[in-house]
């Protein structure tokens, strides 16, 4: 036989070029029908059993649930057109594991070599085939990765094949395991990031469907009109102040604002900034270079990158330190930035949207916060109203609310009431909507069978149906006098727990995070 260990290492870096399975094949068995005594080589896998309703060999199969499938053939009949030995159809497309020289090769992984088909026709299925094309020797070698036996190679030769080709052979056989194995690994990668890419572009559809259907609940005339600053400001580029008390919904305003841009294909990064360590801001923000610091211990990319092309929504935008504002106020200005520990300036390209529950003018009378910064970011503010001033919202909040927690507990749906509305609408909801929401998912965590009670101020709950109180306006220091006692009763309510539940933050309704910056803004310690 004329195939010499080089024409096989040849054939072996072709073969491991190949990035399909069926490339691989095709590779392998073209390969070989180069060598000028090579009559025939096939390659059949392991899979499972497809056609045994039909296959001529089901008598010598009482598995039926493997066999080896004819996966790949190339040859060179000594009479052109006489026959496609190239088709995988055919007599000898299925082989039963322990079934004749193939089989018995796929399931035992031992190789078979017959250097004599004439004086061996015990495994030669049709001996007058092998006469008429002049097949001398046939060779047998298992496809083997890991211990697993994919699948059996075999060549028929018009020539003598010896021991030393076949030890070449087997050498060959096993890098075309590993080609095989490796194909399919890519192949596999291939459709899973397919598959992901598939369902990002899903997602991402439901969560607009979500936000236009029900992300932003309501129809009340102060609801509406944020929803066409929205749509006037989302277009644009320009910074965004969003401004209202804790609960209201902001985070969710601007996510509406990055969803209507022309970055949506682009990533929407959010930072809490009063939930980051003083000292921790730089890095957050702009990153580091591993040593820029004690505990850097590698590279880290901040959030401006993050957000580059994209949305960089931050949260409590008042709680950035003094001392960071420059830096904020010259990557918003100029577009570059430089991380810590790093000399290389680097080019940004992101959107801002700023939100606070604080009187930010008041910081900036007070020394607190850069005038520069607060009217770079406030281009076009956006005031999210309070709960108790868009009251024909309440009703379709609730029954949203009601709908999503009962799917999240596994709770069967139930309806609100004509008492459960009238309760839920007499109510001043000082937390917002992140307060109705918390009444409600702890409304039917508590419920017993279809009928929900609210655990809401008694005043409120029981006040008479239409009465109106007037208030007289409050002063900037007795509303802050006032936010600070009603804290110090949650937490005494609390035994002074702000995290987790039953605690201050969840009975206030707000974030841990924003409590906690709330008493440290307020100086509100447990020795009070």
């Amino acid at each position: 036989m004329a195939v010499y260990p080089l024409a096989l290492q040849s054939i072996a870096l072709k073969v491991a070029e190949s990035r399909s399975v069926e490339a691989v094949l095709a590779s392998v068995v073209h390969g070989l029908t180069t060598q000028p005594e090579v009559a025939l080589a096939r390659i059949w896998l392991l899979a499972a059993g497809d056609i045994c309703a039909t296959c001529r060999m089901r008598a010598e199969c009482p598995d039926q649930t493997r066999c080896l499938h004819l996966a790949a053939s190339a040859g060179r009949p000594t009479h052109d057109g006489s026959d496609d030995w190239s088709r995988l159809t055919g007599d000898f497309r299925r082989f039963p594991l322990n079934a004749r020289k193939i089989g018995r090769i796929g399931s035992t992984g031992d190789a078979i070599l017959i250097r004599e088909v004439t004086h061996d026709h015990a495994w030669i299925a049709r001996p007058e085939w092998a006469a008429h094309e002049g097949i001398h020797s046939f060779a047998g070698q298992p496809l083997v990765f890991r211990g697993e036996i994919l699948g059996v190679l075999g060549v028929f030769s018009r020539a003598d094949i010896s021991e030393s080709e076949f030890g070449w052979l087997r050498t060959f056989a096993d890098h075309a395991a590993v080609a095989i194995a490796n194909a399919r690994a890519f192949e596999e990668v291939t459709q899973l990031r397919a598959q992901l890419e598939r369902e990002r572009d899903y997602l991402r559809q439901e969560v607009k469907v979500a936000l236009a259907q029900d992300g932003i609940i309501g129809q009340s005339s102060a609801l509406q009109m944020v929803l066409r600053q929205i749509e006037l400001v989302a277009p644009t580029d320009a910074s965004v102040l969003l401004l209202g008390e804790s609960g209201t919904g902001k985070e969710l305003i601007a996510s509406a604002i990055h969803e209507r841009s022309q970055r949506r294909h682009r990533p929407l990064v959010r930072v809490n900034c009063a939930a980051v360590p003083r000292d921790l801001f730089e890095s957050e923000f702009f990153g580091h270079v591993k040593g820029a610091f004690t505990g850097a211990l590698r590279d880290r990319i901040g959030r401006f990158q993050l957000a580059d092309g994209g949305t960089l929504f931050l949260d409590e935008v008042g709680e950035i330190p003094l001392d960071l504002q420059s830096k904020l106020l010259r990557v918003l200005q100029e577009s570059q930035f430089e991380s810590v520990g790093d000399d290389t300036t680097r080019r940004v390209d992101v959107r801002l949207i700023a939100a606070t529950n604080a009187d930010l003018k008041h910081a900036v009378d007070a020394g607190r916060f850069r005038q520069d910064l607060y009217y770079r970011l406030s281009v076009l503010p956006i005031e999210v109203p309070a709960l108790r001033s868009r009251k024909a919202d309440i009703v379709p909040l609730a029954s949203h609310f009601l709908r999503l927690t009962c799917a999240k507990l596994n709770r069967p749906e139930v309806d609100l009431t004509r008492v459960n509305l009238e309760t839920l609408e007499r109510y001043d909801w000082p937390g917002n909507v992140r307060e109705l929401q918390n009444v409600i998912e702890r409304a039917v965590i508590l419920s017993r069978g279809s009928r929900l009670h609210f655990d809401l101020n008694e005043a409120a709950r029981h006040a008479p149906e239409g009465e109106q109180q007037k208030r007289e306006p409050a002063t900037e220091a007795e509303w802050r006098r006032g936010q600070r006692e009603n804290i110090v009763a949650a937490l005494d309510a609390t035994g002074w727990k702000v995290y987790g539940p039953h605690g201050a933050a969840e009975l206030l309704g707000i974030k841990p995070t924003t409590l906690a910056s709330r008493m440290r803004s307020m100086g509100i310690k447990r020795s009070q």
